[in-house]
């Protein structure tokens, strides 16, 4: 009978220890689909993020376009009317010419989107 109470008490401890174990596993599963919903969570939302940047980028894009083309409409029509125009052969002083570039050049340094923004 001693060998029966030992192997009775062997029995139990290896039970007791298979069934820790198998908690322990249980609640690192359970776990594991709590993070991976909370990650399933916060992708879902990176999408939705990165959806509505890209259509940010597109509307922007389509504005700058626009732009671009009213730009060439009214520099072409500035061009046309400065043709019929008999002060456009006239020279303009170096001062006034220099003042005027160096402002168009800053308006366009100013809007220059292409340039990174340090």
């Amino acid at each position: 009978m001693d060998n029966f109470k030992i192997l009775f008490i062997i029995g139990i401890v290896v039970l007791g220890i298979v069934i820790r174990i198998g908690y322990n596993n249980y609640k690192e599963n359970e776990r594991l689909k709590h993070d991976k919903l909370e990650l399933t969570n916060k992708i879902e939302q990176l999408q939705q993020t990165i959806a509505r940047n890209n259509q940010i980028i597109a509307d922007n894009e389509q504005s700058k376009r626009q732009l671009e083309n009213e730009s060439i409409s009214r520099q072409e029509l500035i061009n046309e009317q400065l043709k019929n125009n008999d002060c456009a052969s006239q020279l303009v002083p170096v001062s006034v010419s220099d003042s005027l570039y160096n402002r168009a050049k800053n308006l366009r340094q100013s809007t220059d989107t292409s340039k990174s923004i340090k």
